[in-house]
């Protein structure tokens, strides 16, 4: 592999070609060879994948920055004159669709090509049709729905998965397409994309954000998205629910998520509360149900373990019975501890239910429970 050629078609920041392949690890996928980025470096997005034999880059989608405030948070992220766009952020699993020498994969945030995703982006999209015409392009998509192997959200509309594409980009370069032209090709491929809540300038879009994020939070939803016309600057808002379900999620396994973590999801919910809430009443309900979701989970997690049972993420998952293996097998590659609770057929698919099992959260929670002690 010419580093040097690769460093400057990755237009990197980087002195030298070890500066930032130092930061790169060899993986092999499908009898490829996968150059990946596993973080953000000299201007490369982490996820960043250099396919060796056919020379192909698959650009990493860039982090979104968050504001905590929305006024006038949102005014100052976005230059004056800005076509501010609104659309509904959802709760699922980040991927990217590029084709590869003609075949379309599915490339997870950090990197790894997903077998299961990969599958059923071919089964649920049409990317024969789409990648014949923009064999240069990647679909940036969330998988969502009740029975994905990364994400358990329950989405009321949705049974058991679906793609939301939410950009479209080019796929070495990274540049994204304009809000307008992506929609535009979605509905034209009937790509199925996040709602459109409205466009604003930066001074107008406040009101709308903070109407859509009511309404989101009453229907249990995540946030939005808040993004420059071109597609260029992205920044997100997410909503009190979003907030007290992932310290939920955190303290339903409190040792296997660091502080960072749940500190995070505590200082957005303060800001939030700050800007939204001016009644005392609905304070004392917000810190009630705060208090909820960081008690209440992890007591039963403390009592399943004394009961023996296990702990971890629940997901079930469906398809043919290869991809559903091949899942399996990538779950295990990541040193991941797999406890398969049901293997059925239904409906000529492999239906899968199985729980990551979490066994730093277990195994000290045992040792908690049989005595041992905590230096604080």
């Amino acid at each position: 592999m010419e580093r040097d050629e690769y460093l400057e078609r990755l237009e990197a920041t980087a002195e030298t070609p070890d500066d930032l392949f130092e930061h790169v690890e060899e993986r092999s996928t499908a009898g490829r060879t996968h150059h990946v980025l596993t973080a953000a470096r000299h201007g490369v997005e982490r996820g960043t994948v250099i396919v060796e034999e056919t020379e192909t880059i698959v650009r990493g989608y860039p982090s979104i920055p968050r504001v905590l405030v929305l006024d006038p948070g949102v005014p100052s992220f976005f230059d004056d004159g800005e076509n501010v766009v609104i659309e509904e952020k959802l709760d699922g699993f980040n991927v990217r669709i590029a084709a590869v020498d003609g075949e379309p994969l599915a490339f997870t945030r950090s990197g790894y090509v997903c077998p299961y995703t990969t599958g059923r982006a071919r089964d649920r999209l049409p990317l024969e049709d789409f990648f014949v015409t923009h064999p240069e392009k990647t679909l940036c998509a969330e998988l969502i729905g009740p029975e994905t192997p990364y994400s358990t959200h329950d989405y009321e509309e949705i049974d058991t998965h679906e793609f939301r594409v939410f950009d479209v980009r080019d796929r070495e370069s990274g540049e994204p397409l304009s809000v307008v032209d992506r929609r535009r090709l979605c509905e034209e491929y009937e790509f199925a994309q996040p709602r459109l809540f409205g466009r604003a300038t930066p001074s107008d879009a406040v009101g709308p954000t903070r109407a859509a994020i009511e309404e989101l939070d009453a229907a249990g939803r995540e946030g939005v998205v808040l993004k420059s016309g071109d597609g260029e600057r992205l920044v997100k808002y997410t909503t009190e629910t979003q907030h007290h379900e992932e310290l939920a999620y955190a303290f339903s396994l409190p040792f296997d998520h660091g502080r960072d973590f749940v500190f995070s999801r505590i200082v957005r919910d303060a800001f939030q509360a700050a800007e939204f809430d001016a009644d005392d009443d609905r304070l004392e309900e917000r810190a009630h149900d705060l208090g909820e979701s960081i008690l209440r989970p992890m007591v039963s997690a403390i009592r399943a373990v004394e009961a023996g049972e296990t702990i971890g993420e629940r997901h079930t998952v469906r398809g043919d019975p290869e991809t559903i293996g091949a899942l399996l097998e990538h779950l295990r590659e990541q040193s991941l501890t797999i406890d398969l609770e049901s293997d059925r057929r239904a409906d000529g698919e492999r239906v899968l239910e199985f729980v990551k099992v979490a066994e730093s959260s277990r195994d000290r929670i045992r040792y908690y429970l049989d005595g041992g002690t905590r230096d604080e």
